[in-house]
């Protein structure tokens, strides 16, 4: 039987993707592990396509589920302009919820200036629980899309807003009775703050989910290679960027990598690393010109934090505060879905 999340990239490797072919020239970047999303080339401009699943948020499911199909446009360089939605749901659905999902879909289109251009929505028993998948397309020039492997030893590593923002906010709105009773185990995590408090900041990082911003001002600017921060978080996000390059890797440092203290108290409440915590939001950068990047997008009102350095190689390596260094893990389970699978059914 196999575990929940996505597939290792071993196992996606031999099962999926070495069944695939390529046949078509006017296909210019493929399936491939680590890659956001698929390039078209239409001539004198490039359709950006990608398809991603929701399943382990409740509340939020539908502005995640445009969202996080869009940022994977993004990491390509390109802007959204319309998204295809498939609807599977349980058999106990009421209209009341597909209108309220359906909502939360259009409110997050109307965010990006998109269509919702079509789709299936479908009432199956085959699932016991909303499943939304969104396919977004997107357009780009043909001289500017990015892809995931463009990086090179000397380039600088950056990241945008946070790392492990998507995962505090589904725990904090699906989980919240648990990180209470975490805390009051653990007073100490708090130092005297509100847990309501917390609880209500983490919440609202669902407003922060889109990086579609961040990837087009990159992309202007000149990046050399994006990776939106999806399941695994940033060890994740790494690994999968490594494997695509030979004779490359990254050297990170722990203390860099912004984390926030609401996704830090929780963490540590759950005994969960941030860094390896789904991290919608977030957006992962190399380019030539770190400083330069970090500053054209703190113009655009994006923060962004250089964390590291492409290195030559084949182990990522992470420094941690004290300066010692150690091989960075990976495949990795994502922080959530350990948390979920260690909770009672």
């Amino acid at each position: 039987m196999m575990k929940a999340g996505k597939l290792s990239p071993s196992a996606l490797e031999d099962l999926v993707l070495r069944r695939v072919g390529r046949r078509r020239d006017d296909v210019l970047v493929g399936a491939a592990i680590g890659e956001d999303a698929a390039v078209l080339d239409f001539g004198g401009e490039v359709c950006v396509v990608s398809s991603d699943p929701i399943t382990g948020a409740g509340q939020g499911a539908g502005r995640l589920a445009v969202h996080i199909s869009c940022n994977d446009i993004a990491a390509g360089g390109a802007s959204p302009i319309g998204v295809v939605v498939v609807l599977l749901l349980p058999e106990e659905t009421k209209s009341e919820d597909i209108a309220a999902l359906m909502e939360e879909m259009g409110e997050a289109a109307a965010e990006l200036g998109i269509d919702i251009v079509g789709g299936h929505t479908e009432i199956t028993s085959k699932v016991t629980s909303p499943v939304v998948i969104t396919t977004a397309l997107g357009r780009a020039p043909r001289h500017r899309f990015v892809t995931s492997f463009g990086f090179r030893p000397g380039d600088a590593v950056l990241v945008t807003k946070g790392v492990g923002l998507e995962g505090t906010a589904i725990l904090a709105c699906d989980w919240e009775a648990v990180i209470a009773e975490a805390c009051r185990r653990q007073p100490a995590l708090l130092a005297g703050k509100s847990l309501e408090a917390l609880l209500a900041n983490a919440r609202g990082f669902y407003r922060e989910i889109s990086a579609v911003k961040d990837g087009e001002v990159a992309a202007a600017f000149g990046a050399t290679a994006m990776h939106d921060l999806t399941e695994g978080g940033l060890y994740g996000g790494l690994y999968e960027m490594a494997r695509g390059v030979k004779g490359a890797a990254f050297r990170i440092y722990r203390e860099r990598v912004p984390v926030r203290e609401e996704t830090a108290i929780i963490c540590r409440a759950l005994d969960l690393d941030p860094l390896g915590l789904i991290s919608s939001g977030a957006m992962l950068i190399t380019t030539a010109d770190g400083p330069g990047l970090r500053d054209h997008l703190q113009k655009a009102g994006i923060t962004a934090y250089i964390i590291g350095e492409v290195i030559e190689g084949d182990k990522n390596i992470l420094v941690e505060a004290g300066g010692d260094e150690k091989i960075m893990p990976g495949p990795v389970e994502d922080e959530l879905w350990r948390f979920l699978a260690a909770q009672p059914v």
